[in-house]
């Protein structure tokens, strides 16, 4: 009896295992976008949709148009659909704390993408924004090791904005230190806007009659706003500006010579690694079983599961790397390039 007891639970256990198989392919994965306003986005939903799609798994999505209200209901909307987990990329990462909770209470697992949300529940998968922030800085400090530096930061809303920063200063303290660099103007970006970057920089030209060397600027679209407010002044491909994102028109920019670097963090791999994660947490599986998940301390005491991949600085030097990459085609990098500028154009 105790045979065919066992042959019977053997049989349920292995059906139980096919329909959890079979379910494993039909998961729906909900991704709330903060806004589709930076080139990059659609870049990192490509990949997503595309690693969701090799796995059999289902795509929904909602963009909240920077505004932080309409993100919280984008979220309730996504777990009303059905979502088995979330991606989410927070415009404000505090006002979405709300529906993140929500989500988690009901049972579904979150990815922070590429940016922070402040739950140790959630993981966390970014870029080494430090990094980041040192390499624009390096580049910049490169290109003038003294003089007026202006700091156009990310939104203040966005722990990566801090993050960034810090990494800046961390390559900068000596020279600020001794005198060498003078920080005449510093600023959040509202939102991350392009317009709000130029009107931050207009102020800071006027504020010290032009007379800024440098500017450390906190990704591409900041830096577009940074490049034209110089332009107006008449002193792009003068004042070096540093970005993120490896953004066209900032691959263009530094080919033009009026950016000096863009760090590129593959967008395509961000949202791959995304995609794989978040189906494996909808699978049941733990923050900390995934691979390379590592501890780290949030700025608020949270410990969370995180994965941070490499950044790349492009500068003039190395566009061949984003080009091989097949990141963007030659033809978009030396749009309007003199002949025999740079090495990569010729």
């Amino acid at each position: 009896m105790k045979r065919v007891t066992a042959v019977i639970l053997a049989g349920v256990a292995m059906s139980l295992t096919l329909v959890s198989g079979a379910q494993a392919k039909d998961k729906v994965i909900g991704v709330s976008w903060s806004n589709f306003q930076e080139e990059r986005w659609k870049t990192d939903e490509a990949a997503i949709k595309a690693a969701l799609e090799a796995a059999g798994d289902k795509y929904i999505s909602a963009d909240a148009q920077s505004n932080p209200g309409k993100q919280l209901t984008d979220v309730e909307s996504l777990i009303s659909q059905g979502a088995n987990a979330l991606i989410i990329l927070a415009q404000d990462a505090s006002a979405i704390g709300p529906a993140v909770q929500k989500a988690l209470d009901e049972g579904i697992p979150v990815v922070g993408y590429d940016r922070l949300i402040e739950n140790k529940d959630v993981f966390y998968l970014t870029f080494d924004n430090k990094e980041v922030g040192r390499l624009q800085a390096r580049e910049v400090f490169k290109a003038k090791p003294e003089g007026n530096y202006v700091f156009i930061k990310g939104s203040g809303a966005d722990p990566n904005a801090d993050f960034l920063f810090a990494g800046s200063m961390e390559v900068l303290k000596d020279a600020i230190d001794s005198g060498k660099i003078k920080n005449v103007g510093e600023a959040y970006t509202d939102g991350w806007l392009p317009a709000n970057a130029q009107k931050n920089m207009e102020q800071f030209l006027t504020a010290n009659d032009n007379k800024v060397d440098a500017v450390v600027a906190a990704n591409d679209g900041t830096a577009g706003g940074v490049v034209a407010a110089l332009t107006a002044q008449g002193l792009a491909g003068t004042v070096p500006v540093s970005g993120q994102d490896g953004d066209h028109a900032a691959l263009n920019r530094i080919a033009l010579g009026t950016q000096t670097v863009s760090v590129w963090k593959d967008a395509r791999e961000l949202g791959k690694n995304a995609a794989e994660i978040a189906s494996q947490l909808a699978d049941g599986k733990k923050t900390g079983d995934i691979a390379g998940a590592k501890d780290f301390t949030t700025p608020g005491g949270n410990t969370v599961k995180s994965l941070f991949l490499t950044p790349v600085a492009i500068t003039k030097d190395n566009l061949n790397v984003v080009i091989d990459a097949g990141w963007i085609k030659k033809d978009e990098v030396c749009t309007g390039v003199a002949a025999g500028t740079i090495a990569v154009c010729n």
